[in-house]
């Protein structure tokens, strides 16, 4: 049976802050808001953790998985990235955005593409995610929170909660979020490749969603 904490979207009370962090330390899985959708997210050192989150999405480990960082600095950390990726990166970012990148040491094997070595990356522009991960001091790996046979991500804690609370440790209230997941771009070739159209701009990396 999952807690369930109500936190402001814009000031994330620092107390509720800090007991979902410990929840997440001890190997939790979570729903929380984003710029986008609502993600599930979980401690990127956590084994269990990560299988449960595939399980709830229905995918297997060739399914990017996204970790969600605090800031370029930590990204840069996790991910292999030349002056030209990060000029792309650097202006779309904090934003509704998963970067596919090249995984540095620093990413655990098990969490990147089997084949390719690559991982999602992205910084949300959303605060309570964003006071999660300054409060963890690490990053979390994370996905749009959609579960197998639904058409759309799910925006509603309600629902997430109605539905999902005897296979989640905590959902965060914070409101309703977008209807829309991120939109993921994969800037391992020479130019930006859309994978997935959401709800970030696609124009300022030169694509065209009709393409």
């Amino acid at each position: 049976m999952s807690q369930f904490f109500e936190i402001h979207p814009d000031n994330p009370q620092s107390r509720l802050i800090k007991q979902a962090a410990q929840i997440v330390r001890q190997g939790g899985l979570i729903a929380l808001p984003t710029d986008s959708s609502y993600a599930l997210a979980c401690p990127l050192d956590d084994k269990a953790a990560v299988e449960r989150l595939r399980r709830l999405r229905g995918i297997d480990d060739r399914h990017h998985l996204t970790l969600m960082c605090s800031d370029l600095s930590e990204l840069g950390n996790f991910a292999r990235v030349d002056n030209r990726q990060y000029r792309w990166i650097k202006g779309a970012t904090p934003g509704p955005y998963v970067f596919i990148l090249e995984a540095t040491k620093e990413v655990p094997r098990r969490l990147s593409h089997p084949a390719r070595k690559t991982i999602g990356v992205r910084v949300p522009d959303q605060a309570i995610p964003l006071a999660l991960l300054a409060e963890l001091g690490q990053p979390l790996i994370s996905a749009t929170l959609q579960v197998p046979g639904d058409e759309a991500p799910m925006n509603d804690p309600a629902e997430i909660r109605a539905r999902l609370e005897r296979q989640l440790d905590l959902v965060i209230d914070g409101g309703a979020a977008p209807a829309q997941p991120t939109t993921v771009i994969d800037l391992t070739g020479g130019e930006p490749e859309l994978i997935r159209a959401g709800r970030g701009d696609i124009e300022r990396f030169g694509l065209d969603a009709a393409v």
